[in-house]
């Protein structure tokens, strides 16, 4: 019969190849669960991921568009912005450049003094042009000059557009929301107030709003972002801002060119929408 000091060693022994092999099998599993949670989620395919890449690449280069053709129009009251949609060069004496704005953004200017905030944060002097074909709508036209090359706005075909096509909407909004307590004026903010929203094209109206609007899309757009330009996902210029969402008129905002209203059924989808005049009954107000 074995002694206790006979059996320790075997014991010993065998506890030091089991405890080798539970780890060996531990490792193992380790590395197995480690490959497959490694592995992309079966819940996002390769082309989701592709999707949300292309999605990004279009809103990083609308953005860059954005930023290069929005100018912020101060006047003699409230600001509001603008975008960039002509050159002509004067040769040596350098360029005339015209700002597609909104009617209401200089109305309030009794000495008509104008100054625009460009990309590259300098500012000029406006002046605005005379643009007898535009009456009728809540657009309007100023000019500055300067001996910088600036881009200026490519127009998208807004008369394509379709119900859920993605839009941007730019600008520079007047007032910053610090907290529910705290509200902070951006006028001197420079080129930090510039905003990009992203959305989508809610209702294009049959027939026209008062001055020309009838784009309706999802985008924030806030008080100082009228006049400034809406893009189509390729960067084009397909609209003006100039209306925001829930106006205080309520329905009497939203009567048609013929005099008659919408019913409140359709009043309601609208009046939660952003409006801006499309860029064709901008262009169509020149081939009159």
């Amino acid at each position: 019969m074995l002694d206790k000091k006979q059996l320790i060693v075997p014991l010993a022994i065998a506890t030091i190849v089991m405890a080798g092999i539970v780890g060996w099998e531990i490792n193992k599993r380790m590395s197995v669960n480690t490959a497959i949670t490694s592995q992309p989620s079966p819940g996002v395919t390769k082309e989701q991921n592709l999707t949300s890449e292309i999605a990004k690449s279009q809103n990083s280069i609308v953005e860059k568009i954005a930023k290069e053709v929005t100018v912020r129009v101060f006047t003699e009251s409230v600001p509001g912005s603008g975008a960039i949609v002509f050159q002509q060069s004067k040769g040596r004496q350098g360029n005339i450049y015209s700002v597609l704005t909104c009617q209401h953004v200089i109305a309030d200017s009794k000495k008509g003094v104008y100054r625009v905030l460009l990309p590259d944060g300098k500012i000029y002097p406006a002046r605005v042009k005379s643009t007898p074909k535009l009456k009728g709508l809540d657009l309007a036209i100023i000019e500055f000059d300067s001996d910088t090359i600036y881009r200026v706005a490519k127009l998208g075909k807004s008369d394509r557009l379709g119900t859920n096509t993605s839009v941007y909407a730019a600008g520079f909004p007047n007032h910053h929301v610090v907290n529910s307590a705290q509200i902070e004026d951006t006028s001197d903010w420079g080129l930090h107030a510039f905003r990009v929203t992203t959305g989508k094209v809610g209702s294009i109206s049959p027939q026209q709003l008062p001055d020309g609007y009838s784009l309706g899309y999802t985008n924030e757009v806030a008080s100082g972002m009228s006049g400034g330009p809406v893009f189509n996902d390729r960067g084009e210029l397909i609209g003006i801002n100039g209306r925001l969402k829930y106006p205080v008129e309520g329905i009497d905002a939203f009567v048609y060119a013929d005099g008659t209203k919408p019913s409140i059924e359709v009043f309601q989808q609208m009046e939660a929408l952003s409006w801006a005049i499309p860029i064709a009954t901008y262009q169509q107000s020149f081939n009159k």
